[in-house]
């Protein structure tokens, strides 16, 4: 293995790299420290941040980014991790950026780059083969009579019903899509603001009522996706269990929660929305790993103006006498004033550790303490010299990858039941036996990412809680312990895996938490549960970005509409903070 791996390295130290996204700060062309003042500071050179920062200097405020660790990005990041290989350490692919956002920012002029999949879904079973032949799989690609065909060997019901279920589901995207732009109503103003407060309101409000117009006499029923376990949804439209587990992934994927919990239709509805060029829920990976997109986005802010410095943790955020933002103070005790300040950290640490106590009120600060921040996820990024050899789909004599290689490959999906187990596991404190694995190749699509004949492989794995049972903590054994499990489990579908491995890294709940600042673990920075949602994202009252802190703001995942790389939170917390100064 080691020869094989050296080799590869010796191919790949002559050949010219492309930019990463692992740099320092010296693509934002700012000086080497803030300066003494600026009109908005945001706190995090997470995806959302750059994109706030963005359009805070685009509509004319000199704005400043402050970010903790040496490279931009939160957890839409490109790092080396093991030598030659480049991956995408957090999140892995896109597909929820906002578009208005890719054409405003001019991304694609930045560099940004995205590689559409299709097929985009692979699900192998574990079986044995008849008449000679190998396993069977599930193939989901945009070509519909082809997955027909797919699915026809499960059902022939289901395989006439998916195009009607696609329909359906793109109806509810087509009403919905709109409230990920604007503020949710504030319906204390419609009430007790003044005539334009209300005014304002009432346009919010329309969005809404412009929803429920698309969905007409269906509502019901959509309302139904919204609340239902997705178990339920999927059992009134197919009988194939391997469909239906692959389709219910995307309704648990990063969240504490069974096919079988309440509202998780919401979460597969949140993963259907986006879209690629146009290209309707699809997604794709980034050339060059996510650390591409966030470094589009920084080039983007700092062609506008706006400075971004690295390896600069803000303390603490600063007040005046009267409870107004007056800027933030560094750890190493440096003081950048500027009159709003936006946070692109969790609700958690915004509130519960940067902001001074004294202006929050006592029903915020609890309603902030009891965010739910579970997660079930681990994330392993694995260096292999040899692409995974599914005996359901075996690889080409060359060697090359086939189109299954570029899908998003469910492992432990055949059934609902399968995942559910899972999610026991973890509710009893242990990490899942046969953990739900979405396992991705980037480097199927780009090359770049590894060495000649070599991959980068991408694991979503849950369910893992975030401390084990009787109290104990995530240590390397056990860590370790958890990815030979998940390494075992693919090898059962894919022999030879784990004597490809060159090397890993495994990132539990406390490790994503620690690294990337996600809360508990969790990738949406808090729960997509319909408790924490528009109207209550992050606490009822405070769902429109603003705080109880004249000129502090919410931009991040923990804000409306929530988690994933759709630059909506920035976006949207950028336009009503600009707005509010200007009205000053």
């Amino acid at each position: 293995m080691a020869s094989r791996c050296l080799r590869g390295l010796g191919a790949w130290a002559g050949t010219s790299l492309p930019s990463w996204g692992c740099s320092r700060a010296s693509h934002a062309g700012s000086a080497a420290a803030p300066q003494r003042e600026y009109d908005a500071v945001v706190i995090g050179a997470g995806h959302n941040g750059l994109v706030a920062a963005a359009y805070l200097q685009k509509g004319g405020l000199k704005t400043a980014v402050l970010e903790r660790r040496h490279i931009v990005g939160g957890a839409a990041v490109t790092e080396e991790i093991i030598p030659g290989f480049h991956f995408s350490r957090a999140s892995y692919l896109l597909s929820l950026l906002r578009p208005q956002i890719y054409e405003e920012l001019e991304l694609k002029r930045h560099g940004l780059q995205v590689l559409p999949r299709d097929p985009y879904s692979f699900t192998p079973l574990l079986e044995d083969g008849q008449g000679g032949r190998p396993p069977r799989s599930l193939l989901l690609g945009n070509n519909m009579a082809e997955t027909q065909k797919q699915i026809a060997q499960f059902s022939a019901k289901d395989a006439q019903a998916f195009p009607k279920y696609e329909a359906f589901m793109s109806r509810l995207v087509s009403a919905i899509d709109p409230l990920l732009d604007t503020c949710p109503v504030d319906v204390a103003v419609l009430s007790q603001g003044s005539l334009f407060q209300r005014l304002k309101a009432l346009q919010g409000l329309r969005t809404l009522i412009h929803a429920g117009f698309i969905l007409g006499k269906d509502l019901p029923q959509y309302y139904e996706v919204l609340t239902a376990p997705i178990s339920k949804i999927l059992d009134f439209w197919f009988e194939s269990e391997p469909l239906k587990a692959t389709l219910a992934t995307d309704a648990v994927i990063g969240a504490m929660a069974s096919p079988h919990t309440p509202g998780s239709g919401y979460v597969l509805l949140h993963h259907v929305m986006g879209q690629i060029e146009g290209w309707q829920g699809a997604w794709g990976y980034v050339t060059g790993g996510m650390g591409a997109l966030s470094q589009a986005l920084a080039r983007a802010a700092t062609e506008l103006g706006a400075e971004i410095f690295t390896e600069k943790k803000v303390a603490q955020i600063l007040q005046s006498s009267d409870g107004k933002v007056r800027g933030v103070c560094l750890k190493d005790g440096t003081e950048v004033k500027s009159r709003l300040v936006l946070s692109n950290a969790s609700p958690q640490l915004t509130f519960l550790e940067l902001t001074p106590q004294d202006f929050l009120p006592a029903e915020f600060v609890q309603r902030i303490s009891q965010f739910d921040t579970r997660s079930p996820v681990t994330k392993i990024n694995v260096a292999v010299d040899r692409l995974p050899n599914f005996l359901a789909a075996p690889n080409s004599s060359d060697g090359r990858p086939s189109p299954h290689h570029q899908s998003s490959i469910h492992l432990n999906c055949e059934d609902i039941q399968t995942v559910h187990q899972a999610f026991e596991d973890a509710c009893q404190g242990r990490p899942s036996c046969r953990p739900m694995i979405e396992l991705c190749i980037p480097s199927a699509l780009d090359p770049t990412l590894a060495p000649q004949g070599c991959h980068v492989v991408s694991l979503f794995t849950q369910y893992t809680p975030y401390t084990l049972a009787g109290g104990k903590q995530w240590d390397q054994q056990e860590s370790d312990d958890y990815a030979d499990q998940v390494f075992d489990c693919i090898e059962a579908y894919a022999p030879g895996f784990k004597a490809s491995v060159i090397g890993r890294d495994v990132l539990t709940p406390p490790d994503l938490e620690r690294i990337f600042g996600l809360p508990g673990g969790n990738i949406f920075h808090g729960a997509m549960s319909l408790d924490q949602l528009y109207f209550a994202r992050p606490v009822p009252s405070y769902s429109g970005y603003r705080s109880p802190v004249q000129g502090l703001y919410l931009c991040g995942s923990g804000a409306h509409p929530g988690g994933g790389v759709m630059g909506a939170p920035g976006r949207n917390a950028a336009r009503t903070a600009l707005e509010d100064f200007k009205n000053v």
